[in-house]
């Protein structure tokens, strides 16, 4: 009769294998999805990027939203102080540019411990037009974007557009680690969830929405102090009865991190907030860390003989899955396809230790700030 180990084994195999081949056939019916083509009527767009400090790539990246291949729109930046270096950028992008209409926003006025959003109260009173596009500030995109994101608007029955988006990271090696964890768990997680049906996800790198829905959920100040702003957005949204629309559109955001301490403090906000959001299922999340998951299970399913078939295909599936995820998202990548694949073991590691350290904690860095944040999702500032 076989132990509770080897019974446990063979449960977390199975576990293992499950998720991952699922998540696979989502990543795999994701790519497979037409794209959107931009709508014939074309409505004028503002778009609001708010700026915090120089990122590396801060010129490319916002060059990249000047280039839009679309009639008419309006770009607002928003900073806190004349003094951010990402006024230069803005400068130099308007003398680039001078048929866009590009408008600068300084204004160091908090609403709450969310200064992103702040900055997007301060900003949008000067948005000109009725189509709103927000779109984080290491967003780069092609010319195409613009036409392809906001088409979906032209249903009145869609209230937001977002998007999923990929990493790519800065050479170093916790960029590369950082880039992983989007790539590799975070955005295959969305693709699930999106492959039963869920519509709760929406994503800073880009929200798109009407002036007039915007208004009836009260404007962007309910938002002011919680750290899942967009989530807030979209379950405003939805309590209106309208959808949200997941865009076949792929942005990509650069992915920079100095040091393992940023890596983490970054990775353990972002654990942080899917426990807010999901506080019932955060303790499931243990099957999704693949080779951690099945490498324990081999080694419990064989407790006191050597492994069996069954094990070692069930692990060879986990495997087999993981693999697929770590080189789908590289198919058209510029770096080598095998330059990473060293840290695969290390990286599904670290995702299930900033998972258990998030259990600990209730601690947040944002910008160099630290805020504590209580179980309805509301940031506190520490002192």
């Amino acid at each position: 009769m076989p132990s509770v180990l080897t019974i446990a084994g063979y449960v977390s195999l199975s576990l293992a294998a499950g998720y991952a081949a699922v998540t696979v056939i989502a990543v795999l019916v994701w790519r497979l999805r037409k794209g959107t083509k931009p709508a014939r009527e074309r409505p004028p767009i503002t778009l609001l990027k708010p700026l915090c400090g120089a990122e590396p790539g801060l010129y490319e990246h916002l060059r990249s939203f000047c280039l839009q291949d679309y009639p008419e729109f309006q770009i607002v930046f928003g900073v806190r102080d004349r003094g951010d270096p990402a006024c230069g950028v803005v400068q130099r992008l308007a003398a680039e540019f001078p048929a866009i209409p590009i408008e600068l926003v300084v204004n160091p006025k908090l609403y709450g411990s969310n200064w992103k959003i702040s900055n997007l109260i301060n900003m949008i009173s000067s948005a000109r037009h009725d189509v709103l596009v927000m779109a984080d500030s290491d967003a780069f995109v092609g010319s195409d974007y613009l036409g392809c994101v906001t088409a979906p608007l032209l249903d009145r029955n869609v209230g937001l557009v977002t998007c999923i988006y990929r990493g790519v990271p800065t050479p170093n090696l916790w960029s590369r680690l950082g880039a992983m964890y989007i790539n590799e768990w975070y955005i295959p997680s969305v693709l699930l969830a999106w492959l039963f049906g869920h519509d709760g996800y929406v994503s800073g790198q880009t929200i798109c929405m009407r002036r007039d829905t915007l208004e009836a959920i009260g404007g962007l100040r309910p938002l002011v102090n919680h750290l899942a702003d967009d989530y807030e957005l979209g379950a405003l949204v939805r309590r209106l009865g309208q959808r949200i629309v997941l865009s076949p559109y792929m942005v990509q955001g650069e992915h920079h991190e100095p040091s393992f301490d940023s890596l983490t403090r970054h990775e353990l906000r972002w654990m942080r907030t899917i426990r807010v959001l999901r506080p019932g299922s955060f303790c499931l999340i243990f099957v999704s860390f693949g080779l951690p998951l099945a490498t324990f299970g081999l080694v419990a399913a064989s407790a006191g003989s050597a492994p069996s078939w069954a094990a070692w295909a069930l692990f060879g599936t986990t495997l087999g899955a993981r693999l697929v995820l770590h080189f789908s998202h590289r198919i058209r990548d510029d770096r080598g396809r095998l330059s990473d694949l060293w840290l695969v073991p290390l990286r599904d590691a670290l995702v299930a230790w900033v998972w258990c350290r998030s259990f600990f904690t209730s601690h947040v860095t944002w910008r160099g700030n630290e805020f504590d944040v209580g179980a309805d999702g509301v940031m506190r500032p520490l002192s």
